[in-house]
């Protein structure tokens, strides 16, 4: 089964509440306050896993939770700060909020790893608060509340190279003849009905990654056949392949069907660099039909006539696009932080609660904790 989208519920964890507490020992019957502080809430972490194919794993797994950090207690003890919560995701995937769309990271590197919810911060003990007039301070604070987000998990596959074709052009032919990938195939329509994606050697210690998408027919941006779904996956690659079946009715007229669901899915997308590669030369060529199309090559992927040359084509194509491409950035932003999520105006700043709130004790404070809500 190959599932490429996926909504989930991540929440980070909350903040321990300072601890209030006084000292008596032998000796010291008023010791002092010694309270000490909570522990941070843990945070929502994603790492990209290079043995991951799919978004599989989220199908019955739905909900993700850090966990709370753990409260001070006397003897200046602080709190356990809580666990991450480590999601792990294909190459590829992109993370969006559910509600507007929003791109929060996009996970491409293997092994990176990213926050995308911070923890709640701990309180502060009753002994953070003694001062020369203030010997007994009994109050804390409260631990910072965790946040919680849904959040959409988009998988592109990352290949170089995008077929492109009608259905039984012979693009998983072709995909297996270049590589070690063994897709499905079979003499009727549609026998492609997830990705597949090959390495392509083409020279020494240099390889690129084709991916072959399920077929596109006309109308498929009105949802027709299997409609646009998979075109994402092709959105990643540096060069396109129109795939078309020279023995077909009409090669021409299926050409400008492909580029024109292209355009109608990505403007950007049918702008990319492309080859237009006629297949099935074994079964006729364009002079016995006498037609008239451009094309680049002409091609058998079942008798593996050209591939060599349409393997160096590509190749050098890529050469030319890595040389001129500028260093991809490692991450969107430094760190995507809970304030991000949030309006300004709604946001309480750990500092600005500890100094505003926090310096001076509430009159209506004696010996039990302030609490503010927490969010769940």
């Amino acid at each position: 089964m190959f599932i490429d989208q996926v909504r989930i519920a991540v929440r980070s964890g909350n903040g321990g509440d300072g601890c209030v507490s006084l000292f008596h020992g032998k000796y010291q019957p008023k010791g002092g306050p010694d309270g000490g502080d909570g522990g941070r809430g843990g945070d929502v972490v994603f790492e990209v896993d290079t043995g991951r194919m799919n978004l599989l794993d989220f199908k019955w797994s739905r909900s993700f939770e850090a966990e709370d950090g753990r409260p001070g207690a006397s003897s200046l003890r602080k709190g356990r700060r809580g666990s991450d919560v480590l999601i792990r995701v294909p190459p590829g995937t992109q993370i969006r909020r559910a509600d507007n769309g929003e791109l929060l990271l996009d996970l491409v590197e293997p092994g990176q790893r990213e926050v995308l919810l911070n923890g709640g911060h701990g309180g502060k003990g009753n002994a953070r608060f003694k001062s020369p007039t203030q010997q007994t301070p009994r109050y804390a604070t409260p631990g910072g509340a965790g946040w919680d987000l849904e959040i959409d998990l988009e998988l592109k596959i990352l290949a170089d190279v995008g077929l492109v074709g009608f259905p039984n052009a012979g693009k998983s032919t072709l995909l297996a003849a270049l590589s070690a990938a063994r897709p499905k195939i079979a003499d009727y329509p549609f026998t492609t009905i997830v990705p597949n994606v090959g390495i392509v050697p083409y020279a020494e210690f240099k390889s690129f990654a084709m991916a072959d998408i399920p077929g596109l027919i006309e109308g498929a941006h009105e949802g027709r056949g299997l409609g646009h779904q998979f075109l994402r996956h092709v959105e990643r690659c540096r060069v396109l392949v129109y795939l078309v079946d020279v023995s077909a009715d009409d090669p021409v007229h299926q050409l400008d069907v492909l580029r024109f669901e292209l355009a109608r899915y990505s403007p950007e997308l049918a702008k990319r660099p492309a080859l237009i590669v006629l297949n099935k030369s074994d079964v006729t060529i364009p002079s016995k039909r006498k037609l008239k199309m451009d094309y680049d090559l002409l091609v058998s992927a079942a008798t593996g006539n050209h591939l060599k040359l349409l393997v160096r084509r590509i190749g050098e194509m890529l050469e030319e696009l890595r040389a001129r491409e500028l260093p991809r950035p490692r991450r969107l932003s430094s760190l995507i932080r809970p304030d991000v999520l949030v309006d300004e105006e709604e946001l309480i700043h750990p500092d600005e609660a500890m100094d505003e709130r926090w310096a001076t004790p509430p009159p209506d404070v004696d010996d039990s904790v302030r609490r503010r809500s927490k969010r769940r």
